[in-house]
Formats: C-alpha cells, structure tokens, sequence
C-alpha cells in the first residue's frame, strides 16, 4: 500500500487566538452597547449621587507671652503645649461634639430625622464626618506641633459653619474651664491660709495656756518650798525658845540655891565669901553660866520667852520668805499674758499668710481675651467635593463596561461554538 501522509489535526480544546479575536471583533457592536450602557451607569451614579465636601482647621501653640498674664497670678500654670492638648481634647470630645450639635441644630437640618432620636442621627453622622488632624512625629519635616480638625459632610450640610463654629466653641468653653479652675485654685489657696491661721491660733493660744500653767506651777512649787522653810525656821525658832526656857529653869534653880538674885559674876562672888583669904576664879575663854545672872533676871527672861506670840522677829530669814510669798501672790507675767488684746499680732508668719491671702482676693483675670491656641488655618468654602470623584467613575465604568463586554461576547462565542458542534 503506498504511504499516506500524515494529516495534521488539532485538538478540538486548544484555543485559536486570531479566530477568538476575529470572533470577538465580529461582536464589536454588543461589547460596545454594554460598555456604554455601564459607563451610562457609572456617569449617572457619579453625577447623581450626593456630593460630600471636605474642610478642616488647623490649630498651632501660641507664644509663651501669650500665657504670662495667666501664670503670672501664682496660682495657675499653662503652658502653650499644654493649652494645645487641652484644646485638642476638648475637640475630640464626643459629649462636646454632641452639645454642638444640640445647640446649632440648624447647621445639620439635612440630617435631622423625625424617626429617629437626635442622639442616633449625631452618632452616625460623627462616626464618618470628624478626623483629629495631628503632627507625625515620625516625620522630621514638621517644624511644630498642630493639631486640627477634619470635616467630610454631604451637600446640605454647612461644614465651613459646623468646623469653625465647633472650634469656636471648644475655645469659649476652655476658657470658661480655665476661669472656674482658677477660681476653685483661689478658693482653695484662700482656704488653706484659713485654715492656718485658725491652726496657728489654736496653737498660739495652747502654747499660751501652757506657758500659764507652767509659770502659776513654777509659782505653786517656790510658794510651798518657801512656807515649808517657813514652817521649819518657825519650828526651829520654838524649840530654841523651849530649850531656852528649860535653860533658864536650870539657871534659876541653881540661881536660887546659890543666892544669887542679881547678876554677878564669879570673881564678884569671891570677893563677897569670907573676909580673910579671898578666892578668886578666873574663867577665861569660857562662857560664863546662867545663873550669875541672878534669879530676877532668869525669871524675867523666862516670863517673857513664855509670853512670845510669835519669835518671827528674831529671824531675818523670815521677812525674806514673807516678802517673797508676798511676789508670788501675783505673777505679772500671768496677767500681761492674760491681758492681751490682739493676739495675732503675735502668731508667727501670720503677716505673710494675710499679704498672700490680699493678693489672691486682688486678682482679677479676664479670661475672656486668653488665647489659648492660635488658629493657623480656619474652615474655608471648598472648590469641590472630594467624592464621588466623578472622572475616576467614569473610567472604572468604561474599563468594567469594557471588561463585561468582552466576557459577554465571549460566553456568546462558545454557546455558538456547541450549538455548531451539535449539529
């Protein structure tokens, strides 16, 4: 048999690129009418939706100089960054926002429902809307701290009013915060002087009674020390008035059996016994006794010892004590100490607490021209809305008109395809 040669085939699954192409240019009129029909529908959803538009704020530090009025009263301290932050907090501030939002309803009549709770339209409408605007410390470009806020509102909605009217708003009531902080700070400072005032006083006036109390028991001890040695000399002087007594008893008797009524002495008694030898007894460094006193003057001295009332007389010591219980009866340092009238005018530091208690009660800070930030940028009208963005719809619409097009023709090219088979 002679040699046939070899047919090539192909297989039915393999895909002919300029057969899919020539079919697909064939079906240039359907891919067309669907790429126009979606780019009709992209056009009309990006010129028939509703516009949002986009604003915002940008808020820096102020000076120092702007805050030394308000650190200058010693009693409040704010410093630019701080006020930013405080600022900034308040205009993150959810309750805030919303009070905004209750008090300028007329800025949001657009969003206003009568179905729903005012609440619920706010919480929605500030979920999308707000954006805190900060500086990115991980940029080294930023020449300063900022902070600011971003509004994304529909069309209806008067988002240059709502922005610089909020941030008015937090501004205002920062400053009413800064006010009442510094009259709590003044009220506070002027009652803790109060209160150390009053504690001196009651200090002072401890102090005081304890000093009294001290000197009156200084003055009880030396009056009982001095009637003890009072009581002591008296009881001194008695014995010695007794024993004196006793003394003289004994002289009087011996006086009496010796015969000596007058006073002598014993070289006079020699002198008197017997006429011949004459003896005479000289006492030399010797106290001469009693009873050469003679019973008359014995008995005499006894009378009078026994009729003393009082042997105070015979003791100096005694005057000294009587006269010095007599000082003691009235302390004069008691009684200037009881007798004082303004008795501030002796508490420690009180002169300094009442000039810092004058100069709180003088300051008069009118928080109402503080500038607590400055406003480096303010909400401007918008040259356009930042969605929908109408350009960027319109080409997706083609490229997906386009894309759904050649899928369609596609799909339509294989059911062609199969039905040619079938047959």
């Amino acid at each position: 048999m002679p040699e046939q040669s070899p047919k090539t085939s192909y297989s039915t699954d393999e895909i002919d690129l300029v057969e899919l192409l020539r079919s697909l240019f064939k079906q240039k009129f359907l891919i067309l009418f669907i790429t126009c029909l979606i780019t009709l529908a992209a056009a009309a959803y990006a010129f028939l939706a509703t516009p949002y538009y986009q604003v915002q704020s940008v808020l820096r530090p102020v000076d120092r100089g702007s805050l030394d009025e308000l650190n200058g009263t010693g009693v409040y301290e704010l410093t630019p960054s701080e006020a930013l932050l405080r600022v900034a907090s308040s205009l993150s501030s959810y309750e805030r926002r919303l009070a905004f939002f209750r008090d300028n309803q007329a800025l949001f009549t657009s969003l206003v429902e009568s179905d729903r709770p005012l609440e619920q339209v706010f919480e929605a409408f500030n979920g999308s809307a707000f954006t805190m605007l900060q500086a990115d410390p991980k940029k080294p470009n930023n020449l300063s701290e900022f902070v600011g806020i971003s509004l994304t509102y529909p069309e209806g909605v008067n988002g240059v009013e709502v922005v610089n009217g909020l941030v008015a708003n937090v501004l205002e009531v920062e400053r009413e915060r800064v006010a009442s902080d510094l009259k709590v700070l003044i009220s506070n400072r002027l009652f803790s002087l109060e209160k150390k005032i009053e504690a001196a006083r009651a200090s002072y006036d401890a102090s005081k009674q304890a000093e009294i109390a001290n000197l009156l028991e200084q003055d009880a001890l030396k009056k009982a020390q001095l009637k003890d040695e009072l009581l002591a000399l008296r009881a001194e002087l008695k014995t010695h008035r007794e024993s004196r007594v006793k003394l003289l008893d004994e002289a009087a008797r011996i006086a009496e059996s010796l015969g000596i009524q007058k006073p002598t002495t014993p070289s006079a008694m020699g002198d008197v016994q017997g006429s011949g030898q004459v003896v005479r007894t000289e006492v030399n460094s010797r106290e001469i006794p009693l009873y050469f006193m003679g019973t008359e003057a014995l008995r005499a001295e006894r009378q009078a010892l026994n009729e003393r009332l009082s042997d105070d007389f015979s003791e100096p010591r005694i005057a000294e004590i009587e006269k010095e219980l007599t000082l003691l009866s009235h302390n004069r340092q008691v009684e200037i100490l009881g007798q004082r009238q303004n008795e501030d005018l002796y508490l420690k530091n009180l002169a300094e607490w009442r000039q810092e208690a004058a100069q709180l009660k003088g300051i008069a800070f009118d928080t109402s021209a503080l500038k607590l930030v400055r406003i480096d940028q303010v909400a401007l009208e918008p040259r356009s809305a930042v969605k929908p963005k109408k350009v960027l719809i319109i080409v997706l619409g083609v490229v997906a008109g386009l894309m759904i097009g050649v899928f369609a023709a596609l799909l339509r090219n294989i059911f062609r395809s199969r039905d040619v088979a079938s047959a």
